[in-house]
């Protein structure tokens, strides 16, 4: 844990560590024909997307206010390159894409397999009527409003869905998300998504209140989980698998595991993101680690996220959990932010700057353990087919080493993602770039 320009008074140090990620076996929907229907103006009436088709996205399509676009399970939707293709859920439209474990919902590239890359297309971006602290909020090279005063407000669904090589810049430095959640409110269900090799970010929030479970970031470019601009949902299980080589090249960014910000400015506006996250794994695999690379976890600029049994074994060049500049070290001060039952591990020696709180034992932090201490599957952080459970001995499995959650979470006596059971077998793939769709 890092803290950037803060008292004096903190004094200690610490070790931080490297994790990892877990296998798929999916068998692929396929459509029963060969028909592919493309789709190029906006949804303005209930629609159905179904399995026996392909559906390619051309320019922004925007599912308008009052209409609901149902897709099927097993459907296959591709994004244009060209026009960078995107689709939009605006304020009052909703999405109802659940899929199951064995026929889960694919949003990818429209390039041949082996020509797949980050940036390929635009990406899924659901904007609701939730609280943000910006006025007049709009999607960044796009221009789509989003916001409101109804933190329950309903986008939708998305349960057993993928998100592949989306983040294609709408503008010089732009890039779109794998999956934007914009101003999107409680009312909405995000559960069982993987976002895979984005352009950006995996996952962004900007302000609302929607609560996501079973999220899966994979070799993605920017940050793995970005909060902003007053989000206050929570976020239970989920794993970042990075690949070490792949970082965003922008000039004004680096890629962290978790990037929390107030706002861009760090400002005092309002709401303040007070996003919670419990039951996160963060790992990187094997190799050089590109200079980008900065944080494990990297809360600044007046953020009061908070981070409760998770694990981050990664070789990031700069700290494991840094909290950066006066604001968010003094939300963590105050109590704002919590920072509980989390391991930091092969990091790498790094002499750090550390609230004595954060080290002691009533927060069941841990810095110490190695790598080979946390009796990780040894493929925890194979690309391609990771295996994310732990041992049977793993300390990451002992009831007495995580903390107490609150209530708004799911009880749990295990850190990190897992404990015995591997909820991303079946419907996650690891290996997209070579699938034939």
């Amino acid at each position: 844990m890092k803290f950037t320009n803060f008292a004096a008074t903190f004094a200690a140090a610490a070790v931080l560590m490297v994790s990892a990620c877990t296998p798929a076996t999916t068998t692929e929907p396929t459509p029963t024909t060969s028909n592919v229907v493309e789709i190029t103006s906006d949804i303005l009436t209930n629609v159905t997307w179904t399995a026996d088709k392909v559906y390619l996205l051309k320019d922004f399509v925007h599912v308008r206010s009052g209409a609901t676009l149902t897709v099927e399970p097993g459907t296959i939707i591709k994004g244009d390159k060209v026009s960078k293709a995107s689709l939009i859920i605006l304020p009052g439209g909703k999405i109802s894409a659940i899929g199951t474990a064995a026929k889960p919902i694919v949003f990818t590239s429209n390039q041949a397999a082996g020509q797949r890359a980050a940036g390929d297309w635009g990406g899924l971006i659901l904007l609701g009527k939730g609280i943000v602290n910006k006025a007049a909020a709009t999607v960044e090279g796009e221009g789509s409003l989003f916001g409101g005063t109804d933190n329950t407000d309903n986008s939708g669904t998305l349960k057993f869905v993928r998100i592949e090589f989306a983040g294609i810049a709408f503008e010089p430095d732009k890039e779109i998300n794998g999956l934007t959640l914009g101003g999107v409110g409680s009312g909405t269900t995000i559960d069982y998504v993987q976002v895979s090799y984005s352009g950006d970010d995996s996952f962004e929030w900007f302000g609302g209140a929607v609560n996501c479970k079973h999220l899966v970031s994979y070799a993605g470019v920017d940050d793995d989980f970005d909060t902003d601009n007053g989000f206050s949902g929570n976020v239970q299980y989920g794993v970042a698998l990075r690949d070490p080589a792949i970082a965003d090249l922008c000039t004004c960014s680096s890629s962290n595991g978790f990037e929390s910000d107030n706002d861009g400015a760090g400002t005092t506006a309002t709401p303040q993101t007070t996003a919670n996250f419990a039951n996160m794994s963060v790992y990187m695999a094997p190799g050089a680690v590109n200079a980008k690379f900065n944080d494990g976890a990297l809360i600044r600029r007046n953020s009061a996220m908070s981070l409760y049994n998770s694990v981050i074994v990664a070789n990031y060049p700069k700290a494991g959990l840094e909290l950066n500049g006066t604001a968010s070290q003094t939300n963590f001060v105050s109590d704002l932010i919590k920072l509980q039952g989390i391991v930091l591990a092969e990091m790498g020696t790094k002499t750090l700057t550390t609230d004595a709180r954060f080290a002691d034992a009533a927060s069941k932090n841990y810095t110490a353990w190695s790598l080979s201490d946390l009796k990780l599957d040894a493929n925890y952080n194979v690309l391609k087919a990771p295996k994310f459970l732990p041992t049977a001995a793993s300390p990451l499995l002992v009831a007495a080493n995580a903390a107490t959650l609150p209530t708004a979470f799911e009880a749990t006596n295990y850190i990190g993602a897992f404990n015995t059971s591997d909820w991303t077998a079946t419907w996650t793939n690891f290996d997209p770039q070579n699938t034939k769709y």
